[in-house]
């Protein structure tokens, strides 16, 4: 190896660095105007393209900029700031595990990085190596290796293009890598920085690969239980049931102090719903066929709703004590009356085959309910508002949560409905109501992402108007719809 090397600038190259099984070679170097930082070697190889390796993400804070790039006759070359240190390093500095306080603010340093990130571009190799300390921020490096890497491994040699400690279970099936993959791989490496420990131990890359396509993850201990949770929900089997990274980040931007004594209950039984939810997804993963991941999905939508349901109706009772169970209702699950006002909702249930006829939304809803308040019939005829509940992918293509909207006759149309909004199934009316063209059913309140960890504005809303329809103050809307409603792919 020549000890210079030029590309827009010429650089001195210095003593190799870093990982010497990686893929590239990594050494210190300094460029001739003065600048210190470290080159990388990629070996050029046969079905990957230089432009793997260069993504364009100025601007996108916690990543780890390229300041000079180039090839040789060998190799792809890309120029990088020296960092301070790599989070394998602070690690193995702090005996291998870490403080919950000092851990938080890395992991919420690189979830700023994915959030930024996502939709734009997929790390596929996130691990602590790859995680460097600049500029007082732990920042991500090596974007488009573990890309370039697959593109020119075998399937037969892919050991290659990843770092099975960190790899999702996608990756193992050589499923196309999305965001999901990175927030997996985030949360290997917090159970890591929290545990000392691979939560998926190997020791073999075939071990692993069974691992992490077919066990649960164990429960990480003396963290918070919604941080504990959070942990368990980023290491789902099924890809679309992970937090997605903006989710991810303000979830651990709200990590606090220990929780009130009633809190702390509330979050335990919420760790054990997630556990639960882990172990069958463990269960499920390996070598899914299409049925088989909906089917995944809808145990995740079962018991996600279960455990928000639960939340809703002891909320209910926390603040409303003369509350009592309420006789037939339209309802399945529960229902609960307070004066003469009746709360309650409808379990998980799956959609019918191809509900849609000729009205099939870009939405996939693997999963629907209802919640609502019902009244006695005003002198308009108004019995209150019922709200549907599907688990879709209403936002983002492939990543799935409950979500909260309602429907209402178009305001050409001239009838009238009980409810204000009202809910349907997923079938031909909510179809139309979902599409562009002019109906008489359209979409009245948004949809709204309830996500485990922020139920609190969810339940907010319907213990007001519960509250409202007990004293007799739950009127029919004075405008519909009630918000902006674009909120769903079209």
């Amino acid at each position: 190896m020549a000890n210079e090397i030029a590309l827009r600038q010429r650089w001195k190259l210095g003593a190799r660095i870093g990982d010497p099984s990686g893929f590239g070679a990594i050494y210190l170097a300094t460029a001739e105007d003065g600048t210190s930082g470290v080159v990388k070697l990629i070996p050029k190889r046969p079905g990957a393209e230089r432009e793997m390796l260069f993504e364009d993400l100025a601007g996108v804070p916690n990543v780890v900029p390229i300041i000079d790039s180039g090839e040789t006759p060998d190799a792809w070359v890309i120029a990088m700031p020296r960092a301070e240190r790599s989070l394998r390093a602070e690690l193995e500095a702090a005996g291998d595990q870490l403080t919950v306080e000092t851990a938080l603010p890395i992991l919420i340093d690189i979830a700023r990085a994915l959030a930024e990130l996502d939709g734009r571009v997929v790390h596929r190799d996130l691990k602590p190596e790859n995680v460097l300390r600049l500029d007082g921020a732990w920042c991500l490096a090596d974007f488009g290796i573990a890309r370039y890497a697959e593109a020119s491994t075998a399937p037969e040699t892919w050991k290659g293009a990843f770092s099975a400690p960190y790899a999702a279970p996608e990756r193992w099936r050589f499923e196309r890598a999305t965001s999901a993959a990175d927030v997996y791989s985030l949360g290997v490496i917090a159970y890591e920085l929290l545990m000392g420990a691979w939560p998926f131990p190997g020791p073999t890359f075939d071990d692993f690969r069974e691992q992490h396509l077919h066990h649960d993850a164990p429960d990480v201990t003396g963290a918070a239980p919604a941080f504990a949770g959070l942990v368990a929900e980023c290491l789902f089997k099924p890809a679309g049931s992970r937090p997605a990274p903006k989710n991810l980040l303000a979830r651990l931007e709200r990590v606090s102090p220990p929780p009130s004594p009633g809190a702390a209950l509330l979050q335990a039984a919420n760790a054990a719903v997630l556990a639960a939810q882990a172990e069958e997804h463990a269960r499920a993963s390996a070598a899914m066929s299409e049925g088989e991941r909906r089917q995944a999905l809808f145990g995740t939508a079962t018991r996600t709703l279960k455990s928000i349901s639960a939340q809703v109706r002891q909320a209910v009772l926390d603040n409303a004590e003369a509350a009592t169970p309420a006789g037939q209702t339209e309802f399945d699950d529960w229902a609960l009356a307070l004066g003469p006002a009746v709360i309650g909702m409808d379990p998980a249930t799956h959609p019918k085959p191809e509900p849609w006829g000729a009205w099939k939304p870009k939405i996939d809803v693997i999963a629907y309910g209802t919640i609502g308040v019902i009244i006695p019939a005003d002198r308009f005829g108004y019995r209150g508002r019922v709200h549907a509940l599907w688990y879709c992918d209403a936002q983002t293509e492939g990543v799935y949560r409950w979500y909260e909207t309602g429907f209402m006759v178009a305001a050409m149309i001239p009838k009238r409905s009980a409810f204000y909004p009202f809910a349907f199934d997923p079938d031909e009316n909510a179809g139309k109501a979902l599409s562009n063209a002019l109906t008489e059913w359209q979409v009245a309140w948004p949809f709204t992402p309830i996500d485990q960890g922020e139920e609190g504005p969810f339940i907010e809303r319907w213990l007001d108007w519960f509250g409202q329809g007990a004293q007799g103050q739950l009127v029919m809307p004075s405008s519909m719809p009630e918000r902006p409603v674009g909120s769903w792919r079209r």
